[in-house]
């Protein structure tokens, strides 16, 4: 097994935190992945992973070495297909990141025809309403909708969901439906949190050219899309929710738009990934075929 090889079945462990899942993900057994790992601790004579019976872990030698293997193996594939410009051409894996609800509704049911136009393309695809760390987790890029704060990656910004203020019938049926801001002080809101703990801001409304936001009651606090939107249709209170992802329900009856007047701040949606000299061809086109797959669905 060349060095190269070695390199690169060591990245995937890196990765995988595993060496019995890198080699189930890379079709080898799992005796010929320590054998590769352990060559090229010896041939660079560093320790580039520490084993328990639980879990491996990069070294401090090793995650500089992880890191600067990552970017070799990405120059070296897009050496692989620098003279070809077929869409064939697009070949080697591509890891990426988006909201769950943003890749069951709007990029999967496209996704068929995008990976039969790339059919040497290997798409390792993570939909988890958590903001995952793009370097160390080695994201080739990710989708995600809200404000922005991680500065050291490149962002490029696709547009914007409308947002829109939604409860089920029963619930209105039980509570009344608002009419006002002072309404709002005899329901309940639906807490949506990124991570459980932290406290979330309440119902956000424009006032003039700013949004402020109004604190408001509510039993129940998720760190889930997929919760806060069911948790709205059995009745447990208000929602303030992208427009595309409740559409179909606004449609069929299941949720009602209240207080239109009061919409909170447009989601801003965006593309993030590791600034790099070259960006592979690979994860340009997936950006580019991601920005045009969800147009449909952003307002400027």
């Amino acid at each position: 097994m060349n060095q190269l090889e070695a390199m690169r079945i060591f990245v995937r462990v890196a990765e995988q935190s595993s060496f019995t899942r890198a080699a189930d993900s890379l079709g080898l057994r799992k005796s010929s992945v320590s054998h590769a790992v352990q060559t090229l601790e010896n041939a660079l004579g560093a320790r580039l992973l520490h084993r328990t019976t639980r879990r491996v872990q990069l070294t401090q030698d090793g995650q500089a070495y992880y890191e600067r293997a990552r970017e070799l193996l990405t120059e070296f594939e897009e050496l692989e297909t620098l003279f070809q410009r077929s869409a064939e051409a697009l070949r080697g894996r591509l890891r990426v990141d988006m909201p769950s609800a943003m890749a069951r509704k709007h990029v999967l049911p496209h996704l068929p025809a995008f990976l039969a136009a790339h059919p040497h393309l290997d798409l390792e695809l993570s939909s988890t309403d958590r903001y995952v760390d793009v370097v160390r987790e080695g994201f080739d890029c990710v989708v995600r909708a809200g404000t922005l704060g991680d500065n050291r990656l490149v962002a490029r910004r696709l547009g914007a969901y409308r947002v829109v203020n939604c409860a089920s019938p029963g619930y209105l049926a039980q509570h009344g439906v608002p009419h006002t801001l002072e309404d709002l002080a005899h329901h309940q809101l639906i807490h949506y949190v990124s991570t459980l703990g932290t406290r979330s801001p309440g119902f956000e409304y424009p006032d003039g050219p700013e949004y402020r936001t109004l604190s408001m009651p509510g039993v129940l606090t998720v760190n889930s899309a997929d919760a806060y939107e069911h948790a709205c249709l059995v009745g447990l209170g208000i929602i303030q929710a992208p427009a595309p992802g409740v559409r179909e329900h606004l449609q069929s009856g299941a949720l009602v738009q209240i207080l239109p007047q009061y919409p909170a701040e447009p989601m801003p949606v965006s593309i993030l990934y590791a600034h790099r000299r070259n960006l592979p061809r690979r994860v340009a086109a997936f950006m580019d075929w991601i920005a045009l797959t969800m147009q449909a669905h952003l307002a400027e």
